[in-house]
């Protein structure tokens, strides 16, 4: 143990009368434990509602689509002839997760008293129903292994109270082209998924029965939407599977285009891209703050310590090894506060995790709670990020102690 260490331990810990620094030192201590807490309720929260929104843009498109180059920006898409040959080649690309086919349509359920223009997303038995099955509300996912197309339908709960509709009940939805058509479904399920933009536009449904409105063959679709396993891997990924088609054409001569979720939804991404900024402001206001808060305290402490600091030149420190003394109080100080800090913050964030406490309006924030992520990555960064800027912001408070001239301090006392 070296001597500033102990020395910085004694004054710490130190015990019995009543010293003028204590409040200012608690004062210190509470700015860091607060600070901290700020942070980490701001990160945790930051990163839970980014991926909730990430999640539910991803559930109703997949990572990247593949589509007819020629497509314009409505639901009512060229098609495109997928062989099952290329839905391998694209599941072959390492980090792909999976492939499915889809088709869409745009349509409007007329109801006895309500009518809503909606998409009807054809889907068919190799969809990935990972995402609406953890957002079912009520009902069943459709069964799509017969061999004739199927009338069921999942809508969401948005929907279904829009139109006045329930688990059970069937519709007539009308489709405009070169007549008017008309389709009798069987709602099976319900969904919600609080993403409103999405769930009052959506109808999931037999793939089939959307190519045969669209007098398609059972090769030709909509496009392909494809999952990965990392979306930090996405602009890479998009790359690969735009090699795989970059040289395909359809019947008519037309080229396929890869597009990732976030060119297809550029507002939505750009959104949650700002909302790291909102992040970086907090942080620097609350290290600014607890920074604040420590230098106080330290001036503090070397100014009520100007006996001690005198006697200890005397002897022969110097003022590196008087400065360590204090830097290393300072450390036993910013580690209190981070104790306390991490305990409050984790606390709010687990009590909100588990219990759903603070509700969020789903029309204006696409979530109905306030979400949460922990993730002990940023959280260890966050740790060791404070710690070290609250060191070095008492170095140059520190050098004080070099102001302080022991014969003047000696012959005074």
């Amino acid at each position: 143990m070296s001597l500033e260490y102990f020395i910085a331990k004694r004054i710490h810990f130190q015990q019995g009368k009543k010293i003028i620094s204590r409040p200012a030192v608690r004062i210190a201590t509470i700015g860091i434990a607060l600070g901290l807490a700020v942070m980490i309720v701001a990160v945790a929260v930051v990163i839970g509602f980014k991926n909730e929104i990430r999640k539910k843009t991803i559930g109703f498109g997949g990572h990247i689509q593949v589509t007819n180059f020629d497509n314009n920006n409505t639901y009512a898409m060229n098609p495109i002839q997928v062989h099952p040959s290329l839905i391998r080649k694209i599941n072959g690309i390492k980090g792909v997760r999976h492939v499915e086919r889809f088709a869409t349509k745009p349509g409007i359920i007329k109801t006895d008293t309500e009518f809503q223009g909606v998409v009807i997303k054809g889907i068919d038995g190799g969809f990935d129903w990972n995402f609406f099955k953890s957002n079912l509300q009520e009902g069943k996912l459709l069964n799509l292994s017969g061999s004739d197309p199927s009338n069921e339908v999942v809508l969401s709960k948005y929907l279904a109270d829009l139109l006045n509709l329930k688990l059970g009940d069937s519709f007539y939805t009308y489709f405009i082209q070169d007549q008017v058509r008309a389709r009798k479904f069987k709602i099976v399920g319900i969904y919600s998924t609080n993403f409103i933009e999405y769930d009052k536009l959506f109808v999931l449904a037999d793939i089939r029965q959307v190519q045969a409105l669209n007098n398609w063959d059972i090769n030709t679709f909509s496009g392909l939407e494809i999952l990965i396993d990392d979306f930090d891997q996405i602009d890479q990924l998009g790359d690969k599977v735009y090699e795989s088609t970059a040289n395909i054409f359809n019947k008519q001569g037309n080229a396929y285009v890869t597009q990732t979720i976030k060119q297809l939804n550029p507002q939505i991404f750009s959104w949650l891209d700002l909302l790291d900024m909102n992040v970086w402001v907090i942080l620097v206001l609350m290290l600014s703050v607890a920074g604040f808060n420590m230098i106080s305290g330290l001036m503090i402490l070397i100014l009520e310590r100007t006996n001690m600091i005198g006697i200890l030149k005397s002897l022969g420190a110097t003022d590196f090894s008087i400065r360590k003394v204090f830097l290393f109080h300072s450390f036993f100080l910013i580690g209190k506060g981070m104790i306390w800090g991490n305990v409050i913050g984790l606390s709010l964030c687990a009590i909100q995790y588990f219990t759903h406490a603070i509700p969020l309006d789903p029309q204006a924030y696409y979530v109905a709670t306030v979400p949460v992520c922990f993730d002990w990555v940023y959280l260890i960064l966050l740790n060791v990020g404070t710690l070290l800027a609250s060191l070095l912001l008492m170095i140059a408070p520190s050098y004080l102690i070099t102001k302080i001239s022991p014969a003047k301090i000696i012959r005074y006392e």
